[in-house]
C-alpha cells in the first residue's frame, strides 16, 4: 500500500459533476457540428435539459425509474405535421442530465460523444424515425 500523503492528488479530485448549463454547451455544440442540411430541418425545434424527466413523463412512459431514459423528443415530428394544422408548440428534445451522467459513468464513452449520441437520437425522432429505425442505422454505420 502507498503513502497517501506522498502521492499528488487525482486530477479529479476537486471535479464536481457538470451543470445542467455544461451539459447544454456540449448539447449546442454538438448541434452545431451537425451538417447544415440537417440543422435547417430542426428550425423551430428547442432543446432543453433538466435533470429528470417530470413525473408525467415517469408515468407516461410506464419508466421503472427516472434513470432510464436518456432524452426525449416531445412533439409533432416533420413527417406527420401540417400547414392546415392549427398552432403548434414547438418541438422539444429534453437531454436528461443525471440519467446521461449515470450512464457515461459505466461507459467507456466520452461525455461529448454521450451527449451528442442522445441529441442526434431524439432529433431522429423529429424526422419521424422510430427508435427500431434508429438501431437499425447504427447498426449499418458500424
Amino acid at each position: 500500500m502507498t503513502d497517501a500523503r506522498a502521492s499528488p492528488p487525482i486530477p479529479w479530485y476537486r471535479a464536481k459533476a457538470p451543470s445542467l448549463e455544461e451539459i447544454e454547451a456540449l448539447a449546442v455544440a454538438a448541434f452545431r457540428r451537425l451538417p447544415q442540411r440537417f440543422r435547417q430541418l430542426c428550425e423551430n425545434l428547442v432543446i432543453q435539459v433538466d435533470d429528470f424527466p417530470s413525473d408525467e413523463v415517469v408515468e407516461e412512459m410506464q419508466l421503472k425509474s427516472e434513470f432510464d431514459v436518456l432524452g426525449l423528443f416531445q412533439g409533432v415530428g416533420l413527417p406527420f405535421q401540417s400547414e392546415s394544422a392549427p398552432m403548434q408548440m414547438p418541438n422539444l428534445i429534453w437531454l436528461y442530465r443525471r440519467p446521461i451522467l449515470e450512464y457515461w459513468a459505466e461507459h467507456e464513452e466520452t461525455l461529448g460523444n454521450m451527449v451528442t449520441h442522445v441529441l442526434v437520437h431524439e432529433i431522429g425522432h423529429h424526422f419521424g424515425l422510430s427508435d427500431d429505425d434508429m438501431y437499425e442505422i447504427e447498426r449499418l454505420a458500424e
